[in-house]
């Protein structure tokens, strides 16, 4: 039986996971440095560990509503988008699971206000249910090669 591992966050009041193989660490919110120019759902930048990363806001992307999260929760999952390291902020992250294939459904057109392209899945584990993102499609191709050519110098 095949199993998909999952880090497994939350944006508001949902679950989602992501394929564990795509995602490099997790780190807590750290200062973002605003870039002009950048598209909304880009917070700007950091540096981490010498490495220069976009930040983006998962709930901004998907049109989500604000809801209450200490700074403390927040984290940062930095992820392979393509070729391109980004940040992407979460409301906290919970735990990495293991569940099987066959226990994952194909999306609906649209889970909890997100459009099923950035949809894998929903995975069912006991009475959860956890949206599966395609981490690689949470940008398109124009918006990938928008973040490499934003002027990090600022």
């Amino acid at each position: 039986m095949e199993e998909l591992q999952l880090v497994v966050f939350r944006l508001g009041k949902e679950e989602y996971g992501v394929d564990i193989a795509k995602v490099q660490e997790i780190v807590r919110v750290q200062e973002v440095t605003h870039i002009p120019q950048a598209p909304a759902f880009v917070e700007g930048i950091v540096n981490l560990r010498g490495n220069i990363i976009p930040i983006v806001d998962l709930k901004k992307r998907f049109n989500l509503e604000g809801g209450d999260v200490s700074e403390k929760e927040k984290r940062v999952i930095v992820v392979n988008v393509g070729k391109q390291i980004v940040g992407i902020v979460v409301d906290s992250v919970s735990e990495i699971i293991r569940i099987p294939r066959e226990n994952v459904e194909p999306p609906p057109p649209i889970v909890a206000g997100i459009e099923a392209t950035y949809i894998e899945g929903v995975g069912k584990i006991d009475k959860r249910l956890i949206i599966l993102l395609n981490i690689e499609k949470i940008l398109t191709e124009k918006e990938k090669e928008e973040l490499k050519t934003l002027d990090y110098s600022s």
